[in-house]
């Protein structure tokens, strides 16, 4: 599923000016080229990295997932990201996974775009849960590098190719070395973008160079993946971001794009501003993001429940600062306005 991004307004038209003394008739060229609309990125521009909900006692909370999901589309997500770092794959099983596509599915309809994290360090296994996604009713899948093996640039390139062919969905390359020990190297990403299934990457290299060049060179659609590269990227050509803040601030993400593709380049980046003491907070911290999410979710009433083993629930303190951050956000109505312009909301 795709959702077309709002098309920026035409140019003013040139206009004939004629002098009162001549009947020359003088033509002003326009300095501006036409600004071209961008293309509707495969997966949307705003997208989720959910948590998966579990219950009390630790089951997967299938109800609180739809819960979860409805309000994440209804606030202004374009997709979902299940079963990814945030969503604890390591310590889901594969029926879980599975399972969790179907009821997402069945709560977001064709509102929003379902892709499913299926990523291993072993290529036989991320070829079946490929598989199992796209029967579960997922759009797209997730395919991180292969973790703690470290394989070399030609293995990495094979591995992802072979999921790739294993299924019919849309591939979302998965590049955050910091996690797996192996990068995905640019040069290698220019060749997997000759396949034609291997359509987006969400990149957590921290290489805004190679990401570019990659950007340049081919029609993958970047999305970040690091919270405060959501306008960086975009600014310079990416699809958008996958976030794991979005899970409690999903509108407010949502409207730094928004202003960008207003044309309101001030609003955008003063909005970016604004969420990144709550980013900070979350992401920053010395916990994992799941965490911090589970722990801020379950102080709003919102469905999330516990961590699974090895992790460990934010403490009190934590959950503290980070409903404090989040309230300081949320009160947070204008944007004050550039200098010399007049206020804007």
């Amino acid at each position: 599923m795709t959702t077309a991004r709002p098309t920026p307004p035409s140019p003013t038209p040139t206009t004939s000016t004629t002098s009162i003394t001549s009947t020359t008739t003088s033509t002003t060229p326009s300095l501006t080229p036409s600004p071209a609309p961008r293309p509707a990125p495969v997966f949307g521009r705003a997208l989720c990295a959910m948590v998966t909900p579990f219950t009390g006692s630790g089951a997967l909370d299938l109800d609180g997932a739809r819960l979860l999901a409805d309000r994440l589309v209804s606030a202004g997500c374009d997709g979902l990201v299940l079963s990814g770092t945030t969503g604890e794959s390591p310590t889901t099983s594969d029926a879980e996974k599975a399972e969790l596509v179907a009821a997402v599915r069945e709560a977001v309809g064709d509102r929003a775009s379902i892709v499913a994290g299926v990523g291993t360090s072993d290529t036989r296994h991320t070829v079946e849960l490929a598989r199992a996604a796209e029967k579960a009713g997922a759009d797209g899948v997730l395919v991180v590098s292969p973790y703690y093996s470290r394989p070399p640039q030609d293995a990495l390139e094979a591995h992802f190719r072979e999921v790739a062919d294993a299924s019919g969905l849309p591939v979302m390359l998965y590049d955050i070395p910091g996690r797996t020990g192996t990068r995905i190297e640019p040069d290698t990403m220019l060749r997997l973008a000759e396949h034609p299934r291997i359509v987006a990457v969400k990149d957590c290299s921290y290489d805004f160079l190679g990401a570019q060049k990659v950007l340049s060179r081919t029609e993958l659609a970047y999305y970040a993946g690091c919270e405060e590269h959501h306008l960086a990227l975009y600014a310079v050509g990416g699809a958008g971001y996958v976030s794991t803040v979005a899970n409690v601030v999903p509108d407010r993400l949502r409207s730094v794009l928004d202003a960008f593709d207003a044309g309101d380049t001030f609003r955008a980046a003063r909005l970016q501003q604004q969420a990144m003491e709550l980013i900070e907070s979350m992401m920053a911290s010395g916990l994992p993001g799941t965490v911090t999410a589970k722990g801020l979710l379950g102080d709003l009433g919102l469905p999330a429940g516990p961590v699974r083993s090895p992790l460990r629930p934010a403490d009190r303190e934590m959950v503290v600062g980070l409903r404090a951050a989040y309230d300081r956000l949320m009160a947070r109505h204008e944007i004050p306005p550039p200098p010399g312009h007049a206020h804007v909301r």
